[in-house]
């Protein structure tokens, strides 16, 4: 994959362009890819001066059974991941692994505060 380029950059071969340089010209002279400058003059063209975002956000089984896993949590906001798993796998047959439900719920925010164990000693519960 390549490298990101400064939006800096891009905008001074679109503008060497519009001065009548051509892509390929424009590609050589500021240093970068004879296909990113013809991407780049093309896109501006449209109207589109900023870098698209790179990557791709992968789907996961688990987004059609969004609304099925905040049900449970807001059913019971102690419940483990253990638990949703297997809920999961009883009610709506999709087997996945509790690491990859932690990492999918990680990703829409939903984090997990664990309180510390009472020592032995105490009698009173923490906060």
């Amino acid at each position: 994959m390549g490298r990101a380029l400064s939006g800096d950059l891009r905008s001074r071969v679109v503008k060497a362009s519009n001065e009548g340089m051509s892509a390929r010209k424009a590609a050589a002279r500021f240093g970068v890819g004879v296909s990113s400058a013809i991407r780049w003059i093309a896109r501006a063209r449209i109207g589109e001066l900023a870098p698209r975002p790179q990557g791709r956000r992968r789907a996961s089984r688990l987004d059609a059974h969004e609304a099925f896993i905040v049900d449970m949590i807001e059913e019971r906001k102690d419940i483990t991941l253990n638990e949703m798993v297997e809920r999961l796998l009883v009610e709506r047959s999709v087997k996945i692994s509790r690491s990859a439900l932690s990492a999918w719920l990680r990703g829409r925010g939903w984090t997990v505060k664990k309180s510390p164990r009472m020592h032995l000693s105490r009698t009173a519960l923490t906060s």
